[in-house]
């Protein structure tokens, strides 16, 4: 398997999410860290304690801007304001590359604060394909789209999910950020196997992993990133990284957040499970 879109795009090692309880103690933690993911539109206006903790984080490892507002899929045109101030914070932080959500995000000029699934369907690879290049044009870095969670399938799907996602980034020539939680929470709640469904990605473009908790109801599992990674996510992050070799792996934990400790602990897992690749 070729890793061309990958070249130049060294593995980060294990990272955690910067989040407001840990500004203060993040910059300053003697645990060893080898990156930071930070939420876009927490800084595309600058200034105060969040910027001050960012430019803290930038000295001592690369960050990395995710984003939740790109609305790639949305029906109306990317928002300027929104571009420009994301171009600039890109460049400002030198990160390698940077990531939104395969979904949509707004309608009508209201962003939903939530990440909805598109249609699986050749028209909504058409319609976001382009947009895809409008964004790697304008913000001049490598971009990686990930794959949601979602509890309903969208009328008018004529794809697999592993098929609109290969469809996409290979038709965009832009990266994958593969949530393995994500997948692991779908397979579960829609009746897939989760293996043969990475088998049907294309795998030489995912550049970064996601992982996180999630919430185990009667009939569902929730992906709600409250809680340690369970053991069967792990078990598909091996098996992933069996076939990817090394990827800049992240920790995400947004809800019921812990102890600094307890996500650094969740990183040095993923980190050892990393550092065996190259012992075999």
């Amino acid at each position: 398997m070729g890793h061309s879109w990958r070249q130049g795009l060294k593995p980060l090692g294990a990272g955690i999410g910067l989040r407001r309880e840990f500004h203060e103690r993040l910059p300053r933690t003697t645990r060893v860290l080898d990156w930071v993911e930070f939420v876009s539109e927490n800084f595309l206006t600058l200034g105060g304690r969040a910027q001050r903790a960012l430019d803290a984080c930038a000295e001592r490892w690369p960050v990395i801007p995710h984003g939740v507002g790109l609305d790639i899929g949305g029906p109306e045109p990317l928002n300027e304001d929104y571009m420009t101030r994301l171009t600039a914070l890109v460049a400002r932080v030198d990160s390698p590359f940077f990531s939104d959500h395969l979904c949509y995000a707004r309608l009508g000029g209201v962003y939903l604060h939530d990440l909805l699934p598109l249609p699986f369907s050749e028209e909504a690879v058409e319609h976001v394909v382009p947009r895809v290049r409008e964004v790697m044009a304008r913000v001049e870095r490598p971009f990686l789209l990930e794959n949601i969670t979602y509890y309903a399938r969208m009328p008018g799907n004529t794809l697999s999910e592993a098929a609109f996602l290969r469809a996409v980034v290979e038709e965009a020539d832009c990266g994958l950020l593969l949530d393995v939680n994500n997948v692991y929470v779908n397979a579960r709640n829609h009746g897939y196997d989760s293996r043969a469904f990475l088998d049907a990605l294309p795998l030489e473009r995912v550049v970064q992993v996601h992982l996180a908790g999630h919430t185990e109801l009667s009939d569902m599992l929730i992906d709600s990133h409250g809680d340690t990674v369970r053991d069967e996510v792990w078990a598909l992050y091996q098996y992933l990284l069996e076939r990817t070799g090394p990827v800049s792996t992240l920790i995400e934990w947004d809800q019921d957040i812990p102890s600094l400790e307890a996500v650094l602990d969740e990183a040095d897992q993923a980190r050892a499970m990393l550092g065996a690749l190259g012992e075999r």
